[in-house]
């Protein structure tokens, strides 16, 4: 039978990359991303993309649909790979961005995990991916919006992996740090900012695109049936280890 993948949030640096290994896998693969134009070597690869928001709900239910038609009816795995960059301390954020950080990460996963899990509710289970932040398990300065919304996002994961347990729909989160994407480009834009960063993480280095996107791949297709309610930190020690 065909697995079937819809990542949403596709056009990203680490869902570009998570998409490439997974159609290298021979999976098939559906794809929700606002920039087309990024994904359309993978549409080549045979990739189905649509183009649109994660907030959209007509636009999720199309592109859930249309992985479940590849899977002859069955979705065995969605990552959902929105993500927002939001540094500014709350003295100087508005109520409205922060509302935007909050919908952009927190409210569209939730989308997702809603209208996923119906499906896989249907059919018989499958496996959902969410993105979090080294910032919503360690305090960083001037994060505060961006740690509230994936700090949700983790907790929404843990109620999520609870009440789906019983039904085989296994939910799980991965929490990178600092990542060398498009994303963090003005986090990196000089030498010195990027060897302040890499100071403050135990292995001294800053992420690669792949490490996170085999991680998600890992999670989609071979993780352990028994691995749920989870957040792989994938920060180089940043959040749980002091040197």
């Amino acid at each position: 039978m065909t697995e079937s993948y819809l990542l949403v949030g596709a056009s990203s640096d680490i869902a570009i990359n998570t998409a490439e290994k997974l159609l290298s896998k021979g999976k098939s693969v559906t794809l929700l991303a606002r920039n087309s134009s990024r994904v359309s070597h993978l549409e080549e690869m045979g990739a189905s993309v649509f183009t649109g928001d994660a907030l959209d709900f007509e636009i999720v239910t199309t592109a859930l649909e249309a992985a479940l038609n590849k899977g002859n009816g069955k979705i065995s795995g969605v990552a959902h790979l929105v993500g927002s960059i939001s540094i500014s301390p709350p003295h100087a954020l508005k109520l409205e961005d922060f509302d935007e950080v909050i919908r952009t990460n927190l409210s569209s996963a939730f989308l997702t995990l809603s209208l996923a899990g119906k499906i896989m509710l249907r059919n018989g289970g499958g496996r959902m991916v969410f993105t979090s932040s080294v910032a919503a398990s360690l305090g960083l300065v001037n994060h505060e919006a961006i740690a509230a919304a994936k700090g949700g996002i983790e907790a929404m994961v843990r109620s999520a992996a609870a009440t789906y347990a019983k039904r085989g729909i296994r939910v799980n989160a991965v929490a990178p740090g600092l990542t060398d994407t498009r994303l963090a480009e003005k986090i990196l834009r000089s030498e010195l900012i990027r060897e302040a960063s890499e100071k403050m993480i135990p292995l001294k280095r800053i992420n690669q695109i792949d490490e996170i996107a085999d991680s998600i791949v890992w999670l989609l297709t071979n993780a352990p049936d028994n691995l749920t309610g989870q957040v792989l930190h994938l920060d180089g020690g940043m959040s749980q280890i002091l040197v």
